[in-house]
């Protein structure tokens, strides 16, 4: 019997086709190990999110000029992650890219498509992507994707599916080492379960896998109680694993969040005496948990104190001490700590503004917010996704319809913040001011930037459209819509754009979406 043919790298999502000679617009050899440009990443993740078919993303991707290469995979593949594009077109573009110009992706591709696979509950596609990663190429599977797998199974299922996933990945990759499987595991469930399931599943597999320091100091590392800590430091003890630093910086960090800062310090003194040097982010646990017992002027002394030690404070050091501020709404000195950074060489990161959008989101304080925001971005430093939910849920309650524009073209310019969260608050805004051709104009963007506006948005400016009869913007719209799959059916209604004759959706047969084999 002849033997099994080896299966391709990926499997391509759309209907079987004929086997194709290599096309010179997907055969970069002399491309493959130069750096990609953000014009061509943009250029590609575009023709890959737009195309309605796969035919057409060959045809788009051929037409561009752009030749494939590993590192432009790895550069799209972080636009997918970070844009929330389609999974499935990743997927796409990866098969493409081995079969037509053979590119062979690079872990780094291959762990963020198992991440967006996994993200939009793809577990199907997940799965078969590691089986082709396993035969192809095993050597590509490493504890970072095993923690990206068990993490995306661990979010959305229960502690006894995420072992049994960790035991078919243990079966799949034995070449893997099991310790450093298993570590992977204890890290999932720290930080997507909780400390209780870890310790359970610590205890349940501890005689079946070599545990080592790395083990203990995972599950110190989000340890809630004191005492629990303690007693676990102990057992490790016993076993004849002997403390290090990372051991207590756990320790310390979980004395702070318990507000309990004279442990914290008897501790540092034993690092001391045992000739363990604290380094920065011991001080910045030190730093934190003085402003939760209320003393941020201690904690800014802190900082003068690295400076003696020779431990210089970094930017998230100096963002627990300006938290602290900012909770005491002393606000003049949090912002006096961001120019000291400044001055420092240290610029404040979205983390930074955060802590003052916060404040600003609950004062009800668009002025200051957006005064904020213009700084903000003079600096060439852009908010992350909870900020922008800030600054635009303030403009919706303030009405402020030019300012939430403003953000939103930021957006759309710059590929920062979540398109789907802050559309949604966008879309309402613009519906209640009645700005039809902006929520229209908006909409377009975000289909263009391979995003799906959610259906409630879509119904909503729809039922605007009817009253105002524009039914050539409902045909733009649902034809747009339609891209990222079949309608629900309230919202099939045959619009007819007066140029086509065609219905927008039908049966489905004049629309051929990208779909999972």
């Amino acid at each position: 019997m002849p033997p099994k043919p080896a299966p391709r790298l990926f499997r391509y999502v759309s209907k079987p086709r004929k086997p194709a000679a290599p096309d010179t617009n997907f055969s970069p050899a002399a491309a493959h190990n130069s750096p990609a440009s953000d014009a061509d990443a943009d250029a590609v993740y575009r023709a890959v999110t737009s195309a309605p078919t796969p035919s057409a993303m060959e045809s788009a991707l051929a037409a561009s000029g752009v030749p494939l290469s590993s590192p432009l995979l790895d550069a799209v593949m972080s636009r997918f992650r970070f844009a929330h594009g389609d999974p499935l077109r990743a997927l796409s573009l990866l098969t493409l890219a081995a079969d037509r110009g053979g590119v062979a992706p690079s872990p780094f591709a291959i762990d963020t498509a198992l991440y967006v696979l996994g993200r939009s509950r793809r577990f199907v596609h997940m799965w078969d992507l590691l089986d082709s990663t396993r035969r192809v190429c095993p050597d590509a599977f490493s504890p970072r994707t095993a923690m990206v797998v068990l993490g995306r199974v661990a979010k959305v299922c229960s502690v006894r599916e995420t072992v049994d996933s960790f035991r078919r990945l243990a079966r799949m990759f034995r070449v893997l080492d099991t310790g450093g499987l298993f570590n992977a595991l204890l890290r999932t469930l720290c930080q997507e379960k909780s400390m209780s399931d870890a310790r359970n599943v610590y205890h349940a597999l501890k005689y079946e896998f070599k545990v080592n320091l790395q083990t203990f100091n995972i599950l110190l590392s989000g340890w809630k109680s004191a005492e629990d800590a303690e007693a676990f430091v102990a057992e490790m003890r016993e076993l004849g694993v002997e403390p290090d630093l990372v051991t207590y910086n756990s320790l310390i960090d979980c004395y702070c969040k318990n507000r309990d800062v004279e442990k914290a310090y008897k501790l540092l003194d034993e690092m001391r005496e045992k000739d363990i040097s604290p380094d920065v982010i011991t001080y910045t646990s030190l730093i934190g948990g003085l402003g939760l017992i209320g003393q941020p002027d201690k904690a800014k002394d802190l900082l003068k104190e690295m400076h003696e030690l020779g431990c210089y404070p970094d930017v998230p050091a100096y963002n627990a001490a300006i938290r602290n501020f900012v909770i005491a709404k002393r606000l003049g000195e949090a912002f006096g700590l961001m120019d000291e950074m400044a001055s420092k060489g240290l610029m404040p990161n979205p983390t930074t503004y955060n802590l003052f959008f916060r404040l600003y989101y609950w004062a009800f304080d668009i002025g200051s917010a957006w005064r904020l925001y213009e700084r903000m971005r003079s600096e060439g430093c852009f908010p992350n996704t909870q900020s922008c939910m800030f600054i635009i849920r303030l403009c919706h309650r303030h009405g402020k319809v030019a300012q939430a524009l403003e953000l939103w073209s930021d957006m759309v310019s710059n590929g920062f913040g979540s398109f789907t969260l802050v559309s949604d608050v966008l879309f309402d805004l613009l519906c209640d001011e009645g700005k039809l051709e902006d929520a229209e104009r908006c909409f377009h963007q975000m289909v263009e930037l391979g995003q799906k506006p959610s259906n409630v948005a879509f119904r909503r400016i729809k039922i605007l459209m009817q009253l105002a009869k524009q039914e050539e913007s409902i045909a733009r719209l649902t034809e747009k819509m339609a891209r990222f799959g079949r309608l629900a059916p309230e919202d099939c209604q045959k619009h007819h754009h007066p140029a086509e004759s065609r219905p927008c959706n039908g049966d489905g047969a004049d629309i051929d979406i990208l779909r999972a084999a």
